[in-house]
C-alpha cells in the first residue's frame, strides 16, 4: 500500500512536464517517462527503415532508436546542420530518442490549466497528444510517447519489436 506522502508526489509528479519545442510549438512530455536529454548526438542512418526513424544512436553502450517528432506530427523536415535535442524515454524495457528542435525546462503545470483537445487541433497533432494547457502567454500540447512510439509499428513496416 502507498503512503499518502507517496501518493502525493506521485500524483504531482504527474504534472510535471518537460518542455521542448517543434518547429515553433511548445510540447511537454511527463517527466516519469523521460529518462535522459541529449545535446548533438551522431545518429546512424538505418537502411530500409520507416521514414519518421531518424536513425540509431548510442547511448552508454546502448543502440537507441532516434524517432524525428517533425515526421511523425506531419511537419516539414529540419534544417540541414541544424543541433536537434534528444529526449530519451523507456517503452518495454527498449529506449528510444524522440528528436525536438530544443529542450527548454521542466514546469509544474497546474490541474486547472488542462483542457481537452480542442477541435482545431487536427491531424497527427490530435492522434499524438493527450492535453493542452493553458500557460500565461502560450498554449503547452502535452504529447503521449505511447502514441509517438507505435508510429512506427502501423501499416506494414514494423520496426519496434
Amino acid at each position: 500500500m502507498q503512503s499518502p506522502q507517496r501518493a502525493a508526489a506521485a500524483e504531482a509528479a504527474e504534472h510535471l512536464l518537460l518542455t521542448l519545442t517543434i518547429a515553433g510549438r511548445l510540447c511537454g512530455i511527463p517527466v516519469p517517462r523521460v529518462r535522459d536529454v541529449l545535446a548533438n548526438q551522431a545518429i546512424a542512418r538505418i537502411p530500409l527503415a520507416p521514414p519518421e526513424v531518424a536513425g540509431a544512436l548510442n547511448l552508454r553502450g546502448r543502440i537507441v532508436t532516434a524517432l524525428d517528432l517533425r515526421h511523425c506530427l506531419g511537419l516539414p523536415p529540419a534544417e540541414a546542420g541544424v543541433t536537434r535535442m534528444s529526449v530519451v524515454v523507456e517503452q518495454e524495457g527498449e529506449l528510444y530518442s524522440l528528436l525536438a528542435d530544443s529542450v527548454r525546462e521542466v514546469l509544474n503545470v497546474p490541474v486547472e490549466a488542462r483542457e481537452e483537445l480542442p477541435e482545431t487541433l487536427r491531424g497527427t497533432w490530435r492522434e499524438h497528444a493527450v492535453a493542452v494547457h493553458r500557460l500565461q502567454d502560450e498554449l503547452l500540447i502535452e504529447l503521449d510517447t505511447d502514441r509517438l512510439l507505435a508510429v512506427g509499428s502501423r501499416g506494414t513496416g514494423e520496426w519496434r519489436r
